[in-house]
């Protein structure tokens, strides 16, 4: 626990991060990686739900990065953000890929996320469960949105909708 009562985690090179980096406010990431026209899900430790791949954006990346990240160490997968990257770069200036969406969600009554979500697809890798943050790891047809317990919530499963129509469209 750190002085301001956040909890840390170890990261790579020794160094900590928080996965609550301001208090009231923090900006995530989440990722609905689709493969023939399945969605890949996660059964969350400390949140008891279905959720996409994903977390918090560290103070040392973009989300780019942090959607990858998250993807890569949840999954075990390497994956190929989809989206539009606007012809804007130059000097000082990187574009990023655009998240399908944004999204604001309270996590308790002084705290919210500030969520970019991501289309992507697998490039590489072998789909591997997270044991310590996760009860399984579920590729999941349309189908199986309806039978997963416990349920989606009525948001995830919509994102989860729209991710396999749109990118099952766009081989």
């Amino acid at each position: 626990m750190t002085s301001s009562g956040r909890t840390s985690r170890p990261a790579k090179g020794g160094l900590e991060r928080m996965p609550h980096i301001h208090d009231k406010i923090d900006f995530t990431v989440a990722i609905f990686v689709v493969q023939d026209r399945q969605v890949l899900l996660v059964h969350h430790r400390k949140l008891n739900q279905w959720l996409p791949l994903g977390g918090h954006i560290e103070l040392d990346e973009d989300p780019e990065q942090a959607a990858r990240r998250e993807a890569r160490e949840e999954s075990g997968l390497e994956v190929e953000l989809l989206g539009e990257r606007p012809p804007t770069t130059g000097p000082g200036t990187r574009a990023l890929i655009n998240a399908r969406y944004l999204d604001i969600h309270r996590i308790h009554a002084t705290h919210e996320h500030i969520g970019m979500i991501y289309w992507a697809r697998p490039i590489s890798g072998v789909t591997t469960l997270a044991a310590t943050e996760h009860y399984a790891l579920r590729w999941c047809a349309l189908a199986d949105l309806e039978q997963l317990q416990p349920p989606l919530s009525p948001a995830v499963k919509w994102y989860c909708q729209k991710a396999i129509a749109e990118i099952s469209a766009h081989p």
